[in-house]
């Protein structure tokens, strides 16, 4: 057998790594090696945080170790029983690729995952030599976000946060009868545990980081995961409130979504077509609902429709306020923060933009047509010291009124 070059490697694992949308490289430590000692850095000059229009990182090297696979998830293009070209690096390869690719500018890092090979404490092992080398070896002070297999050995899943800055555990699938249809080799109890056990670590190193000083960093940007949208019949709600437990147990900090999307050689049991990119839009709303405007798991699904599903038309803050009439208008003047958020058209800042202004004058409905796009489709939910919309909220055709235009994609931070 002719054994591929790098480059032709490069291709297909860097290619089969497409499907996986938790690569995000926010919330790490500051690092960098002005001072001489090292290579890399976390930000500064030369650090590109770019991002492409579904809002998937593109700065960082990102590939699988190998695509070859034991196991045989219906929904992974990478499966045991696929007939695709396969390929696999050595950690030493990676390694020498990641350092490569930064001194020219083209990185910020390294997004490291893999297919299983022998066996998962085998393949973990892999994946952490890699990031050690980069580390102990090359001084590489960038950024490392592994991918950790949860069946592995927990004390090898345990070490992998001594060398990242992220480690994360994709939970597949929202519900159990979904891993157990499409994922038969993964179990969800594992994946929960390996997420908790991750969980305590994280917690133990920054208790010891405020009581040692030289206490070693541990996965200084947390945990995260990703689940599929649309590949079994888990609704949006059951997403929603999987993604809070998730959470609320061992304290991710992003869940990540990724519509399913067709395969070569795909699985019978599988949709013939993907569902709409827009759905998971709605859901990295509904997310940033929970995360930053206070709303709960239960009042994210009263926005959807009775089947369990979030409109597509309208954003899931504009549907619960149409839902919830009752709690709006909203009086800008005096209103607390906490009502603020529930208005559709008004984003986090534009509410702390509120709260300070308020403190020097009585607001008007100009002041507010500043902090917002479109103040005609805000009138409806809001009273300034100049407006108050009277039979405007309770009209039959306020959503006509309010609802973006169609085909427009919506800002993923405006709601």
């Amino acid at each position: 057998m002719i054994q591929k070059t790098i480059i032709e490697r490069l291709k297909v694992l860097a290619d089969a790594a497409k499907y996986d949308a938790s690569c995000a490289s926010s919330g790490t430590n500051k690092r960098d090696s002005r001072g001489g000692k090292g290579i890399g850095s976390t930000e500064g000059m030369g650090i590109c945080h770019a991002y492409a229009p579904d809002g998937r990182c593109i700065s960082l090297l990102k590939l699988l170790l190998t695509n070859h696979c034991i196991f045989d998830c219906h929904y992974c293009v990478n499966r045991k029983s696929s007939n695709v070209e396969r390929a696999r690096f050595t950690p030493q390869e990676v390694a020498d690729l990641t350092i490569s690719f930064y001194k020219r500018n083209y990185i910020e890092g390294l997004f490291l995952s893999s297919g299983i090979i022998r066996n998962s404490d085998h393949t973990m092992e892999q994946l952490v030599e890699t990031a050690r080398i980069l580390r102990e070896e090359h001084d590489f002070r960038g950024y490392i976000h592994l991918k950790t297999i949860p069946e592995a050995d927990a004390e090898i899943v345990r070490r992998a946060g001594l060398y990242a800055d992220r480690v994360s555990i994709n939970v597949e699938l929202p519900t159990v009868a979904g891993l157990v249809r499409l994922a038969p080799d993964k179990n969800a109890q594992t994946i929960d545990g390996a997420m908790g056990t991750m969980n305590d670590a994280i917690t133990e190193a920054r208790d010891a980081k405020k009581r040692f000083r030289h206490a070693p960093r541990y996965a200084p940007a947390g945990q995260s995961t990703q689940m599929i949208v649309g590949a079994d019949g888990a609704s949006d709600a059951d997403i929603v409130n999987r993604a809070s437990a998730l959470y609320g147990q061992h304290r991710l900090r992003r869940v990540y979504y990724s519509a399913f999307s067709p395969i070569p050689d795909a699985s019978a049991v599988l949709p013939l077509r993907r569902p709409p990119l827009i759905r998971e839009h709605r859901l990295y709303q509904s997310d940033w609902l929970m995360r930053f405007y206070g709303y709960s798991p239960g009042e994210v699904a009263q926005a959807a429709g009775a089947d369990g599903m979030l409109p597509l038309d309208i954003d899931p803050k504009l549907a619960w306020a149409l839902k919830f009439r009752e709690s709006f208008p909203v009086d800008v003047n005096r209103a607390p923060k906490e009502a603020l958020l529930r208005v559709p058209g008004l984003g986090t800042r534009g509410v702390g933009q509120i709260l300070s202004a308020r403190r020097h004058r009585t607001l008007r409905l100009d002041d507010i047509a500043k902090l917002t796009v479109s103040v005609a489709k805000l009138r409806p939910f809001i009273v300034t010291a100049d407006w108050r919309p009277v039979t405007l909220t309770d009209r039959a055709d306020l959503k006509a009124l309010v609802a973006p235009d169609a085909g427009r994609q919506l800002d993923l931070f405006a709601a």
